[in-house]
């Protein structure tokens, strides 16, 4: 088969792996309808974190080709969504919410597994991992909105699930890419009253007000922090969701936060959390990789009833093999996030 492969920094190409087959009475295979190029992604093509060659791309819908003997609740043809991590639901772990931690799981396109920019994978655990979606005929709008429940509308989710998002909050967010954005729409989705973007980028700005933004902050460091400051007269944001990961983006979020709030924070690290500042405020620090799978069914029923519609984020389009049109146009920031259409349903 075809699939996307991480040859270096900077170096994303397409060539061909093993047609994926059932090798454990758990597995399922599924042929990829829609992936997507990750924020995560692009440290690996930037050279920041490392990644071993080979398959790349962890987020993807698609169609159940085969079963394993042993799995249930799934039939050929079923439409799926797959979270990015595949997790038995049952472990000690996953019973207390953290399936990102799962002691049988593991993740998709690192490289030895099939990833989700690739015209099939083999899905382990596939019962506990995979989430069918109801009907039939969905749209391609629709489509797009449930290939972001596999990570990035999850990680926004989960930035204010981890803040303690509640309904009359005043809200920041810092970060513009996708999960940013899509965590602009989970305060809202939550019941934010006041939602203020951290924003330097007029498009972006734009759909972050779609989401539900009513404020937006167009300045870093100091003068961002002075910003939040003044929107909230001198208090800080009831909820701080930091979105991105660098160092300044991490310092600005503990700077917004309000003396006995948490942060949430779904941004990989890159750098170290200025806890002593927050220290002094009774500021808590919660959140790390999403557990997609626990909040995929929530989401579900409010992506199929369009009550959000989280894959406006996804603005710029390839097929499989321009894959590297897709990193490239993130990594130049002409995309918020890239597409990449495999197949059909």
């Amino acid at each position: 088969m075809r699939a996307a492969l991480f040859r270096g920094p900077g170096d994303i190409g397409v060539g061909e792996r093993p047609d994926p087959v059932i090798e454990a009475p758990t597995d399922a295979v599924v042929r990829v309808v829609l992936g997507c190029v990750c924020g995560s992604d692009l440290w690996y093509y930037r050279g920041v974190s490392d990644h071993a060659p080979g398959s790349i791309g962890h987020e993807f819908i698609g169609v159940v080709e085969d079963v394993g003997t042993e799995v249930t609740g799934l039939s050929r043809g079923d439409l799926v969504i797959a979270p990015f991590i595949y997790s038995d639901m049952s472990c000690p772990h996953c019973q207390h919410g953290s399936t990102i931690n799962c002691v049988n799981g593991g993740v998709f396109g690192d490289g030895t597994t099939d990833g989700g920019q690739g015209e099939a994978v083999r899905v382990p655990l596939a019962s506990s991992t995979l989430v069918p979606v109801p009907g039939s005929g969905h749209s391609d709008e629709v489509l797009r909105s449930l290939l972001t429940l596999s990570d990035v509308m999850a990680t926004g989710h989960h930035a204010a699930v981890s803040a303690g998002v509640r309904r009359g909050d005043t809200v920041a967010v810092v970060g513009d890419g996708a999960v940013g954005l899509c965590a602009v729409l989970a305060a809202h989705r939550l019941g934010a009253q006041r939602i203020i973007a951290l924003s330097r980028h007029p498009a972006r700005q734009r759909l972050a007000r779609q989401f539900g933004a009513t404020d937006i902050v167009e300045s870093r460091g100091e003068e961002a922090r002075q910003a939040v400051l003044d929107l909230t007269g001198g208090i800080g944001a009831d909820a701080a969701l930091e979105c991105v990961g660098s160092p300044q983006a991490i310092t600005t979020a503990a700077d917004i936060a309000r003396p006995g709030s948490t942060i949430g924070i779904v941004g990989v690290p890159h750098g170290t959390p200025p806890f002593a500042g927050t220290f002094y405020r009774n500021v808590g620090w919660r959140g790390g990789p999403a557990p997609a799978r626990i909040y995929i069914p929530e989401l579900l029923g409010d992506v199929l009833d369009g009550t959000i519609v989280p894959g406006r984020v996804l603005d710029y389009e390839t097929d499989l093999e321009h894959v590297a049109d897709a990193y490239r146009a993130m990594d130049e920031r002409r995309a918020i996030k890239s597409l990449v259409r495999v197949g059909s349903i």
